[in-house]
């Protein structure tokens, strides 16, 4: 795998916002603050705002009810260090080099970020949470404000590099970053703001070792605030079909791996391990809540563009999967993004163009006035605010490069397509084991037609695509 060297990625250049009656709507503007609010392995059907039969997020809903809600979001990498990457750059994973979950701090310090193009432009940027780029907690170029967790962080009393400083913190992590936060955006200041807050929530508490890995995962929880410890103890999970899945189709989730059972039921995820998760996430909500009535008792809310998004998704025993993401199936590439900005976005609105990670990059530098180089993987949002039928795009990759943290998923490194319709996914370290799914009729993905003869023309034009993405996005 070649990649360009992570610190000529990006070609940021600062422009001047415009002035001129001609110019945009959006450079017209004063440059709006920015808060971008990042959860840990949140999937799109956890949020009250999506759906879910009794989840309560009512903060959250509000950024949906008062913003618009894009349904067909995605992640291009689903697992942590990639998809961060991926968010910051705009770039797919082979191009920015963060292929992985294993120590990547010396290179993200390499990585051109859209947030150095907003400190060079003149904004005030912090950086509050879970880096997860490595253990490395000091401090990555383009952030002022710089407040970190040391590799995945502890969930009660966590330590934190408070621009440069260790400092030992008491209570709960989400509530703790959630004051660090809401301290930022009081400050009294001249310049605009960007805040990129990444909460260590829903995160299971597991122990990161200095190289990288990680410790059982099979023995990884999620532990909520004491508040919530006792939230839905009487609700009902739902379930999707394919937590039955035989895995015929699918040798490659169905292979024999030493010391494991076979995936079926019994591997999946228990009702109340999903219940934990969603009680960790009800301290989001309340954290959005406070980010929210602090930029409201500042005067700062109808002038910031909010955020709220994840890095990618997760297993709830489909496929027998539990604990788990990298693969490319629905329950983890898709992502809830919710975007609230009054000027440009009208209230209670809805999209279904499929939109990615990589987009996040440009849509922020185009909403603030500045431009990059034309290699961005990514594409601006901003059409989409006001123009419902706009379409930036009928296909996308998904990338995962095999690591040894998971046994279950060692060797299983593929290179996938989507679109509105099919998907291909193509192991790079399997023969013979590929995948195809016509999601218009299997939304589950229980039946790989990859050698059905109705899905032969089917099957080359997503292995067309996959090339022709490939080569686009070099």
């Amino acid at each position: 795998m070649a990649s360009r060297p992570v610190c000529s990625i990006l070609a940021l250049t600062v422009v001047a916002v415009a002035s001129s009656p001609q110019a945009p709507a959006a450079e017209r503007m004063v440059r709006p603050n920015v808060l971008f609010i990042l959860v840990d392995d949140l999937r799109r059907d956890d949020l009250g705002c999506a759906g879910h039969p009794f989840v309560e997020t009512p903060q959250i809903d509000r950024l949906a009810r008062e913003g618009v809600r894009f349904d067909n979001a995605f992640t291009v990498a689903p697992l942590c260090s990639p998809s961060r990457a991926s968010i910051l750059t705009g770039l797919y994973p082979h191009a920015h080099g963060i292929t992985d979950n294993t120590d990547r701090s010396e290179q993200s310090h390499r990585l051109a970020t859209f947030p150095q193009a907003f400190q060079a432009s003149g904004y005030e940027t912090a950086f509050i949470g879970k880096w997860h780029m490595g253990n490395d907690d000091s401090r990555r170029p383009g952030f002022d404000e710089w407040v970190c967790l040391k590799g995945q962080g502890s969930t009660f009393d966590p330590t934190l590099n408070v621009n440069g400083t260790p400092t030992e913190e008491r209570g709960y992590v989400t509530d703790v970053l959630t004051e660090h936060a809401v301290a930022f955006l009081r400050k009294r200041r001249e310049k605009p703001f960007l805040l990129f807050l990444a909460h260590k929530a829903l995160h299971p508490e597991l122990t990161q070792f200095d190289d990288g890995s990680i410790s059982d995962p099979s023995a990884a929880r999620f532990i909520p605030a004491k508040r919530h410890e006792k939230l839905y103890a009487d609700r009902e999970i739902p379930r999707r079909p394919n937590i039955r899945d035989t895995l015929e189709g699918k040798p490659a989730l169905a292979r024999k791996v030493a010391n494991l059972p076979p995936l079926g039921p019994k591997t999946g995820t228990s009702d109340e391990t999903i219940r934990d998760r969603l009680r960790m996430l009800a301290a989001v909500d309340e954290s959005t809540g406070r980010l929210l009535k602090a930029l409201q008792e500042s005067r700062q809310l109808e002038h910031t563009a909010v955020v709220f998004t994840s890095d990618h998704g997760y297993f709830y025993g489909e496929h027998g999967l539990s604990v788990e993401r990298r693969l490319a199936y629905e329950e983890t590439i898709r992502i809830p993004l919710l975007v609230r900005y009054p000027p440009l976005i009208a209230a209670g609105s809805r999209r279904k163009q499929l939109v990615l990670t990589l987009d996040f990059a440009p849509t922020l530098l185009d909403l603030a006035g500045l431009t990059v180089g034309e290699n961005l993987h990514g594409k601006s949002l901003l059409p989409l605010f006001q123009d419902e039928t706009r379409e930036l795009r009928r296909s996308f990759l998904i990338e995962y490069y095999s690591d040894r943290v998971f046994p279950r998923i060692e060797n299983m490194g593929y290179q996938a397509v989507r679109s509105g319709r099919w998907k291909y996914i193509r192991y790079t370290d399997l023969a013979g084991m590929d995948e195809l799914y016509d999601l218009q009729t299997d939304p589950y993905e229980l039946h790989n037609v990859i050698a059905a003869p109705a899905a032969e023309s089917a099957l080359r034009d997503m292995q067309s695509e996959l090339k022709r993405l490939f080569e686009a996005a070099r």
